[in-house]
């Protein structure tokens, strides 16, 4: 690749497929126009966010009467049709490989993140179906339980995971799935943890220990990232950011929201690279997953400020690219192998 390309952004989390269901009635029609979209992620924005590779979120309500599976593969049908809608533009990834052929390509390289293991409606042969449709990483629960883990935002059931939940894990490193911690509550965190024999990620959440929140990690999580390998992809929401903003959502947002920059951002990053090491940072934005963002931070189009105000807090170009690409990358290619093998079958 080039030194642009290498430079590009790997982003853990984009909810373009929900918004586009809920906004556009799954329309994969004009995200290369030059007025943007209904969305915050476009393809131009994209282009000028310097992204090389976003995990697109693919996600069913966690909620009584809905078909997860259904709403699940819907999403997944969504992706497809993006990426051979525009294939000049994009182009489908399931390894570390695939993204960097992307990026030498000019594309951006688009992966499959499930979130929430509801998704697979208590049926291990169904995550193994999402895994050779080629979806890389499930997040285990979503805001409410599953039958078989505890969310970070529901009453705990289980303990953490339940005898089925361990398996799930098991299953998911043998398919080279990647094991996501965001959503889940520190208990499934701990084990996750103790069960996998792969890396993990958080493929959208900040630090709790800077913003005191149940969506955020832990330090004593944070510090087992070094031996476990694998990497928190700081989220950009508000309510994970900053206490005062989430106090005035959760309190019924009357009146004006108190003011939130790039530099909460910051705190979260800074936080992350002293507790878990500069080799276990990513980014995770959330972008069209919730409706408000940072100021700076209000679209794709933003990662390169965060980039300057992180240059401009101290952060080395070396420490920048592990952050952007490679640690993530890094943790795709501990699985890769894994991965492959499970899609020739």
């Amino acid at each position: 690749m080039t030194d642009a390309a290498l430079d590009g952004l790997i982003d853990g989390h984009n909810d373009l497929p929900w918004a586009a269901r809920t906004l556009a009635a799954y329309s994969v029609e004009g995200l290369d126009s030059a007025t943007p979209a209904p969305f915050q992620t476009d393809l131009p924005r994209m282009r000028q966010g310097g992204v090389l590779g976003q995990f697109w979120s693919v996600y069913a309500e966690d909620e009584p009467g809905v078909d997860a599976v259904q709403y699940t593969l819907e999403q997944i049908d969504y992706v497809h049709r993006l990426v051979r809608r525009y294939p000049d533009r994009l182009a489908l990834a399931r390894t570390a490989a695939d993204v960097e052929r992307a990026g030498a390509e000019g594309r951006i390289a688009s992966l499959l993140g499930a979130e929430g293991g509801h998704s697979i409606g208590g049926s291990l042969a169904t995550l193994r179906m999402l895994a050779r449709l080629g979806v890389r990483y499930m997040t285990l629960t979503h805001n409410n339980n599953t039958p078989w883990a505890d969310s970070a935002t529901d009453e705990p059931e289980h303990g953490g995971l339940s005898e089925f939940g361990e398996a799930v894990v098991r299953e998911m490193n043998a398919l080279g799935m990647l094991v996501d911690l965001s959503h889940v509550s520190e208990a499934t965190m701990g084990a996750a943890l103790r069960v996998t024999d792969s890396p993990v990620i958080f493929s959208h959440s900040s630090c709790r220990a800077v913003t005191q929140h149940p969506r955020n990690v832990p330090d004593a999580v944070l510090e087992r990232l070094a031996d476990n390998g694998g990497v928190v992809m700081v989220s950009f929401v508000p309510v994970f950011v900053s206490r005062d903003w989430a106090d005035w959502w959760e309190a019924g947002r009357e009146g004006e929201p108190p003011a939130v920059g790039i530099e909460h951002v910051v705190a979260h990053f800074e936080h992350a690279r002293e507790v878990a090491g500069i080799d276990h940072v990513g980014i995770g934005s959330d972008y069209d997953g919730f409706p408000a963002f940072p100021e700076g931070l209000g679209d794709v189009t933003g990662f390169p400020r965060l980039r300057a105000a992180l240059s401009a807090a101290g952060w080395s170009d070396a420490d920048l690219r592990k952050v952007w690409s490679d640690n993530v990358l890094r943790v795709l290619r501990a699985t890769d192998e894994r991965f492959l093998a499970q899609s020739r079958v």
